[in-house]
């Protein structure tokens, strides 16, 4: 099983990501917990670097460096767990592509046309956020806020979220401003 986790940057979406892991953890259920842009890949550094403002780039560029990632991701991680029955548990994946980078790129079928080949995630939690909300968030961590981290940018985004949950009956919306726990209690009822 692949499950997916989406959202605006501050949305919650990497700590759902954990405590799913650890649950499965705790109940002797073999998974993998990992994330996109990938942190231990040359590709996924410098993606990292794109998004703190330490290069530029054009909105497409910055899309092919994602989808090189992730097919790097998906053959030396993802697709290795699976065939070994393990769960996948990612944090991002390609819908976060499809919903950041129509923002920026302002062609949504270039976009959905790049990412149609990758495999789709069983399961998608979309934690739904207002970006007034995941902004205070962002800055309450205390560190510089990343490319796509204004609140304008975030309200685009989220839109062409709701244009992907329309589209795809394995994304599941929950509503991100609900307690942790009772957040985390909602996708475990839902994963069993």
């Amino acid at each position: 099983m692949f499950i997916t986790f989406e959202g605006l940057d501050g949305s919650g979406s990497s700590t759902q990501a954990r405590l799913l892991f650890e649950h499965f953890e705790k109940n002797k259920v073999p998974s993998i917990q990992t994330k996109e842009p990938t942190n231990d890949t040359p590709i996924g550094k410098l993606i990292r670097e794109y998004l703190q403002h330490k290069h530029k780039t054009n909105a497409q560029a910055l899309q092919l460096l994602f989808a090189a990632d992730r097919e790097n991701h998906l053959f030396q991680t993802i697709l290795p767990a699976i065939e070994s029955n393990k769960i996948v548990i990612s944090d991002r994946y390609l819908h976060s592509s499809i919903a950041f980078g129509s923002h920026c790129e302002k062609d949504f079928s270039w976009l959905k046309n790049l990412y149609k080949d990758f495999i789709q995630p069983d399961l998608v939690f979309l934690l739904q956020v207002d970006p007034k909300t995941c902004i205070q968030r962002i800055s309450e961590r205390g560190e510089a806020f990343e490319l796509f981290e204004k609140e304008e940018t975030l309200t685009r985004i989220w839109k062409y979220y709701e244009l992907l949950a329309q589209e795809n009956d394995n994304i599941h919306v929950i509503d991100g401003h609900q307690s942790i726990e009772k957040i985390h209690a909602i996708i475990t009822d839902t994963v069993s």
